[in-house]
């Protein structure tokens, strides 16, 4: 990749950050009746994708050859239909049960979730997994996440019961031990003030700085939980969750996975690897059904 797009990128990601951590501030300064009131994190959405794009479909039972109902994990700034429009019917052509789900929501922000703390949207991962579950009738469900998606289910594993009722956990660029954004959270001590105030106004993004107090907890003793199957698909162009290494897993049930091994043509970024990589939705297909995988190669982006 291009030096200057190493630099430009990243530094949009922290615009887009600075801009959306201003919307709630700007809410609770219009009214002196929000501005005394704690924000309600997590609120759900009044009709949270119940037939986004063809999937989040309740009615759907799991066949033998896919007993598990698939959740997918947005990632932070996305929502329960965009971050999917590609992986889900991906997912529903080979016969799976898929959903999704929105979770934390900023009080005044729409479309644009994963913004709060990242323990209460483990709340809600686990209280839609339940729904899921009683919905199927199925024992355990799989989840695919995509970025912080792909981070925040293992709070729930650990700390939510939620080891007990999946049996994999995928994840798409995963930033498993936080991020520097390409450095940039480096420069944070310089400005002063910027770092409480994304904390204030968007915990979810001050709890994935590399080092934040949530990963800190997160990630002692150990990052992975018995009895979980744990993919984590990377890919080297990540500008977004750096170092790209850091989202590797070290469990003694962890598939750490390079797109460029796979594939050494693929210019997949951290956005495009959720979005539309065909070669590293074949991959989460293998990691579904390790039973019957078959190799992920360039020419897996015509499948």
């Amino acid at each position: 990749m291009l030096p200057w797009k190493r630099v430009l990128r990243p530094l949009a990601a922290l615009v887009l950050t600075a801009a959306v951590a201003a919307v709630p501030a700007a809410t609770a300064h219009a009214s002196t009746a929000q501005a005394s009131t704690a924000p309600t994190w997590g609120s759900p959405r009044s009709s949270e994708a119940e037939s986004g794009g063809g999937w989040n479909d309740y009615s759907c039972k799991p066949s033998a050859a896919h007993p598990r109902p698939v959740v997918l994990v947005h990632g932070t700034l996305g929502n329960s239909v965009d971050n999917w429009l590609s992986l889900a019917p991906y997912l529903e052509d080979r016969g799976y049960c898929v959903f999704s789900l929105d979770y934390g929501q900023l009080p005044g922000v729409p479309v644009f979730y994963g913004l709060g703390p990242i323990d209460r949207s483990a709340e809600q991962l686990s209280a839609f997994v339940d729904r899921v579950l009683t919905a199927t009738g199925a024992a355990k469900a799989d989840l695919v996440g995509h970025s912080q998606g792909g981070m925040m289910p293992r709070y729930y594993l650990r700390f939510l019961g939620g080891a007990a009722k999946v049996n994999a956990l995928v994840g798409l660029a995963p930033d498993n031990h936080g991020t520097t954004l390409d450095g940039l959270t480096n420069l944070l001590p310089y400005f002063p003030g910027a770092a409480d105030l994304i904390k204030a106004t968007t915990p979810g993004l001050a709890d994935q700085i590399t080092g934040s107090a949530f990963l800190t907890k997160l990630d002692a003793g150990g990052d992975t939980d018995p009895g979980v199957h744990y993919t984590v698909i990377a890919t080297e162009h990540d500008e977004v969750a750096t170092p790209w290494r850091s989202q590797y897993l070290s469990g003694p049930d962890v598939k750490n996975v390079l797109l460029q091994d796979l594939c050494p043509l693929d210019l997949s970024e951290h956005v495009a690897i959720g979005l539309f990589d065909r070669i590293a939705f074949h991959e989460v297909a293998n990691a579904l059904d390790p039973a019957h995988a078959t190799a992920t190669t360039c020419a897996s982006a015509l499948s």
